[in-house]
């Protein structure tokens, strides 16, 4: 049998069932990198269903939402309940330079990656001079 002393757990428990809210806020902690010509983003959603992920992105602001579920079915006595669960999301601001019709999504072992490459018309470029030729004039004053 699993025990708890820890009087605060339980009353969050105690307010999660009466108001059907979560005790505390729902986390997606990230980490975000610029690695060569893409923007890498990555973010911590064990135990979700990849089908619970939904990803949208309008006027360069990506939102991402996921879902997690009790895994205990709804007429169980529930001992502990430390694992959040319900909607969690997270809305970044992407610049101008970045290709959001590009975007590629993957979800291995819990994480969430996007990678984010950089526009074309963002990236550094060499510009070439062309000179004037053999028709060179001198001007005398």
């Amino acid at each position: 049998m699993l025990m708890r002393t820890d009087p605060f757990r339980d009353f969050d428990r105690l307010t999660q069932q009466l108001f059907g809210a979560t005790p505390r806020p729902s986390a997606m902690p990230m980490d975000a990198y610029r690695s060569g010509e893409e923007f890498l983003v990555h973010f911590d959603l064990p135990g979700i269903d990849p089908e619970t992920i939904e990803l949208d992105v309008e006027r360069n602001v990506l939102n991402v939402r996921a879902e997690r579920r009790s895994p205990a079915p709804e007429d169980a006595e529930m001992l502990v309940a430390e694992r959040p669960t319900g909607t969690f999301t997270r809305q970044l601001f992407l610049g101008e330079t970045l290709d959001t019709d590009r975007i590629d999504a993957s979800y291995e072992a819990g994480v969430l990656t996007l990678r984010i490459p950089v526009a074309e018309q963002a990236k550094p470029r060499r510009i070439q001079i062309t000179g004037g030729g053999g028709d060179r004039k001198e001007i005398s004053g």
